[in-house]
Order: structure tokens, then C-alpha cells, then sequence
């Protein structure tokens, strides 16, 4: 092929401006990806355990890629430091408080970090700053516990089935319930005597009802009652207190109280005096003999019941005596 032609340097020409033409887009579109052309500022962040994040990951903020992972490096045996680029035009959203995990991009996509929403009234992030970070979940850990939900699953299945065998079986209580008809009949007996229970009640209700109703009335009355005598009551003691009526004269009125206190002074002399007059009546001449004789007369009776009671007394001790003496034979 001849090298030197028109034609040959002319396909060469478009051959190396196609080749930097693709090599130019190519290098456009990593580079938009990777925030090679925007101004970007930098949020820093660590964990324990970066579970597979790489450097050039994407950052996600509420679902949007705003960024990527520019660095990772391992400060000690318990911390890894992740260094992020963000695009300027959202450093106004993200906020001091906001958090960062990590992520992937489906079931089984590359890792990636999300950066949480933080609260409104929190300062804007500068440049460089430091944000608190969530620890991943391992899946090694995640298939674990999966593992040990199963082997549990499995034991509660088997335990199921078992249940049900024995309640299909007829054994148990709730066996019993499901297939003994006998238990049905006695059960539907019991709530036919349930409802008959009811009514019965209710009707004892209405008749403690209409009951009380009479007992109500009849308190109703008699609190009229009362009230009546109440004022009654009330309408004496004003006419006792304003000393109107016997009672009312008998406490307020002073001479009344005066006669009473003389009248009794009065008896009290007069007691006196007939008391001194029976004094001499006995002792005079025509009648001193007869109360002489009737002095004796109960002297004399006294004497014959004392007599009456010793013998009585002696006789007690006698039969007491005998009886002690046949009890010790």
C-alpha cells in the first residue's frame, strides 16, 4: 500500500481525530463521574469496618449520587478513615448532624456510602468536616443468623406438626374440642342454660327495679314526713326560746323558777316538822306501850328466823356431810 497518497493521509487524519475525539468523551464522562470537573469539597468520616467500600464508590444524599469515596486509609488496628468528595452545590444541605453508612447498590451491587438527612436547624457542613458514621451489617453475619432462624423454624415446624397429629387424632383438650361431638352438644347445652340464666336475671333485675322504685317512694314520704316534723320541731324550739308555752316560762321565766326553788323550801320545812311530830307522837304516854309491843313483836320474829335459818344451815351441812361420806365408800 502506497503510504505517501492523497487518499491514505486523508483516512489517517479522520483515524487519529476519531481515536481523540473517543479518547476526549471518554475522559469527559469518567471524569463527570468521578467529579473531575465540578468543584467538590471534602467530608470525612470513620468505621470499624468498611465492609468492602473502595475508593470511587458512589455517595449517595436522599438517593441522589452527590459524590465519591476519594480515599481510604486505616488509622489503627480499630479504625478506618474515609475521606469523600462532594459536589459543592449540595454542601449547602448537608448539615453537621448528618450521618453516613454504608450501602450497595442492589441485592449484589458495588458498596456504597449514603449520607443521612440531618435536621434543619443544624449548621452547614464546611469543608472538611467530620461527620458520625453507622457500622454495616456483615452478610457473613446476616446468613448467620439467618441459619440459626432456620434451625429454629425447622424444630417449630416439626413441633407443629406433631401438635397437629395429636389434635387430628382426637388427643387433647383441643383434639377432644374439634372431634368429640359430645363436647360440641355439652357446649352448645351450656349456653342454651347461659341465655336461660340471662333472661331469669333480667327479670330479677326488673322486679329488684320496680322494688327499688317502691322503696324510693316510700323514702319519699317519709323524708316529707321528716321534713314536717322537722319544722314543726322548729317552729317549738322557737316559741320554747322565745319562753312562750309551759316549757318556754319554765326555762326563761325567772320567778316561776323562783316559786318552784320556794315551794320546795316550803315541803322541805314542812317534812321536818311532821317528822319531829311522829318523833313525839311515839313517845308519849298513851302510845308508847303499843310501840313498845310492837318493837318486841319484831324482835321476837327476828330472833325465830334467825333459829330457822341455822337449822336450815345445820341440815345442809349434814346432807352435805353424808354425802361425802358415801362418795369415799
Amino acid at each position: 500500500m502506497d503510504t505517501h497518497t492523497q487518499k491514505f493521509k486523508v483516512r489517517l487524519g479522520l483515524f487519529v481525530i476519531g481515536g481523540l475525539a473517543l479518547f476526549t468523551i471518554a475522559i469527559f464522562i469518567i471524569g463527570k463521574q468521578k467529579n473531575l470537573f465540578n468543584p467538590v469539597f471534602k467530608l470525612t468520616t470513620t468505621f470499624y469496618n468498611v465492609s468492602g467500600l473502595q475508593v470511587g464508590n458512589n455517595i449517595r444524599f436522599s438517593g441522589i449520587s452527590v459524590g465519591t469515596v476519594d480515599r481510604i486509609s486505616i488509622i489503627n488496628d480499630s479504625t478506618v478513615k474515609v475521606e469523600m468528595l462532594v459536589r459543592k452545590e449540595v454542601q449547602q444541605f448537608i448539615k453537621t448532624d448528618c450521618g453516613v453508612a454504608i450501602g450497595s447498590e442492589g441485592l449484589i451491587g458495588d458498596r456504597l456510602l449514603i449520607i443521612t438527612q440531618g435536621s434543619t436547624n443544624a449548621p452547614m457542613a464546611k469543608d472538611g468536616q467530620h461527620l458520625t458514621s453507622t457500622e454495616p451489617v456483615e452478610t457473613d453475619a446476616i446468613i448467620a443468623s439467618l441459619q440459626v432462624t432456620s434451625a429454629s423454624v425447622e424444630v417449630v415446624a416439626s413441633q407443629l406438626a406433631e401438635v397437629m397429629t395429636n389434635i387430628n387424632s382426637g388427643k387433647g383438650t383441643l383434639g377432644r374440642l374439634i372431634q368429640d361431638s359430645t363436647i360440641a352438644e355439652d357446649i352448645n347445652q351450656t349456653i342454651l342454660n347461659f341465655k336461660e340464666s340471662s333472661t331469669r336475671l333480667n327479670e330479677t333485675m326488673e322486679t329488684s327495679r320496680q322494688n327499688v322504685a317502691d322503696i324510693m317512694t316510700s323514702l319519699k314520704v317519709t323524708t316529707n314526713n321528716t321534713e314536717g316534723i322537722t319544722k314543726q320541731l322548729e317552729r317549738s324550739m322557737i316559741e320554747i326560746n322565745e319562753g312562750n308555752g309551759t316549757l318556754g316560762r319554765l326555762i326563761y321565766d325567772t320567778i316561776i323558777a323562783g316559786n318552784i326553788n320556794s315551794t320546795i323550801y316550803n315541803l322541805n320545812k314542812t317534812t321536818e316538822s311532821l317528822n319531829s311530830t311522829i318523833d313525839a307522837f311515839q313517845h308519849s304516854l298513851l302510845l308508847r306501850g303499843m310501840f313498845r309491843k310492837k318493837a318486841e313483836a319484831e324482835e321476837l320474829k327476828r330472833i325465830e328466823e334467825a333459829k330457822q335459818l341455822d337449822k336450815e344451815d345445820k341440815k345442809a351441812k349434814k346432807e352435805e356431810e353424808a354425802k361425802e361420806e358415801i362418795e369415799e365408800k
